[in-house]
């Protein structure tokens, strides 16, 4: 192989991965001052012209593909031995196989890893292709420069057109996240073969492990005791070897792992007896299950490295509806998939969301100190009475005042002298304008007796 240092303006720093028919490059962009990876084809494959096809068709379906969830191809063109190459936005943040490396997720966390590669499946499938080799390796993280990330669908080097796929096809696939249609040749796929890949994607992050061979894949929760019922039904209804009992598409799994991920209904209402009969009470939550829920709600952890204690940083949800600038301390890391409102006992869906803090492993526990914001928005049921039926066990209630500024007016409740030692504060917001949407759930936790929420109240735009 002759030795490369530049490839047209791309200056070649060092080699991400290389495969049986191509090698990716990470290079830098001298006109756009950017990162790139260029993917070039093979020296010993560059005189096969259907590998040389199928090489191109993968930048081609790549662009047609057209979505911020599978990996951008920007340009294309030939080296002066004749080999063609292609140059992609380029993921910083390494691959799913990376994350692996030190063993299972949280189970939170690996449902929503899950549920984002199985909608950038779904936005494959709109475009009319199957991706037909799904696996960790070729799961993607990018980072944005204001510290969002990123979910990317990558390789499409099997990916057939849906028209295509229909018919008699190759075998092709992983061991490990082949659906069984795939295995041998003439067996026509469709979306449900992704679907399969996906499950077993799912299936490693719960458990460290890949599945068996179709039929015989060992229920996820002898591998992870304590895995919860639903998580291993939605788990092996994806990994069905009869594609008809599988989930219907990509989107229908993404959404039962987005549920699943929410984790149980946050707000259970209690009972008192009052003198002669019971009668539904204001509901009692304690904090360490609304924050736990809230956490999980909002999807991928993202370590944004923010620098300073005194300046602000601004933070915004997957979606970009939603954005609130928090002290530059707390943003250490992001969530930022969104919320279920059901875990504030409103009605269930999935709505922009995020929750940004200096450590969100602590964000759950009440005995650790913490500082962060949930910002949940809901377009449907009454945010305030929520707000006004929550009460939190542990810490003291401190009173309710209300919030007007240009944009929101609404109501705030705080808390104080919570296990940890901080406070936290309920605000339920309502556009000032009069519009009855949307309204925002907004929690302040904060260590020590301040109290920031004003300020960021006062910053949050939602869209």
């Amino acid at each position: 192989m002759h030795s490369l240092e530049r490839i047209g303006r791309y200056r070649l720093e060092r080699p991400l991965g290389s495969g049986a028919f191509a090698t990716v490059w990470l290079a830098h962009d001298d006109e756009l001052q950017a990162p790139v990876a260029v993917k070039v084809l093979a020296e010993n494959w560059a005189h096969r012209l259907d590998i040389r096809d199928r090489f191109l068709s993968e930048a081609r379906l790549l662009r047609r593909a057209g979505s911020n969830r599978v990996v951008q191809v920007y340009d294309i063109g030939e080296l002066p031995d004749g080999r063609p190459y292609f140059v992609m936005e380029y993921a910083d943040g390494g691959t799913l196989a990376d994350v692996l490396e030190g063993g299972a997720l949280p189970v939170g966390q690996a449902l929503a890893l899950t549920a984002e590669a199985a909608r950038a499946a779904a936005a494959l499938h709109e475009a009319g292709i199957v991706h037909r080799d799904i696996k960790p390796t070729n799961v993607l993280l990018h980072t944005a420069p204001d510290g969002t990330r990123r979910v990317l669908l990558a390789d499409l080097g099997l990916a057939k057109s849906l028209a295509q796929a229909s018919v008699l096809t190759l075998a092709a696939g992983s061991a490990g996240y082949q659906p069984p249609e795939q295995a041998e040749p003439g067996e026509g796929i469709d979306e449900r073969a992704d679907v399969y890949s996906l499950g077993a994607v799912g299936y490693e992050l719960v458990t460290g492990s890949v599945p068996g061979p179709p039929g015989r894949v060992v229920p996820p929760g002898r591998l992870r005791p304590g895995l919860g019922e639903e998580v291993a039904r939605a788990l092996l209804r994806a990994l069905e070897p009869d594609r008809a009992r599988r989930w219907p598409g990509a989107q229908a799994f993404a959404d039962e792992l987005d549920r699943l991920a929410a984790g149980p209904p946050a707000l259970r209402p209690t009972r008192r007896l009052d003198g002669v009969r019971g009668r539904l009470n204001t509901v009692t939550l304690s904090l360490a299950a609304l924050l736990a829920a809230a956490a999980a709600a909002a999807g991928v952890t993202m370590v944004l490295h923010r620098g300073g204690s005194t300046d602000q940083a601004r933070v915004t949800d997957s979606t970009g509806r939603v954005v609130v600038k928090v002290p530059a301390g707390w943003s250490h890391e992001l969530r930022d998939s969104g919320w279920d409102p059901g875990a504030l006992g409103l009605a269930k869906g999935h709505e922009p969301g995020l929750v940004v803090a200096d450590d969100l492993t602590r964000w759950p526990d009440l005995r650790a100190a913490v500082n962060g914001v949930f910002v949940g928005v809901s377009e449907h049921g009454d945010v305030t009475a929520r707000v006004k039926a929550l009460a939190h066990s542990g810490c003291r209630f401190s009173g309710s005042r209300s919030f007007s500024d240009a944009d929101w007016h609404g109501l705030v409740r705080a808390w104080s002298g919570c296990p940890d030692g901080g406070s936290v504060t309920e605000s339920a917001l309502d556009p000032a304008g009069g519009a009855e949407q949307p309204q925002v759930y907004v929690q302040v936790r904060e260590r020590g007796d301040k109290d920031a929420t004003e300020d960021i109240l006062r910053s949050l735009s939602v869209t």
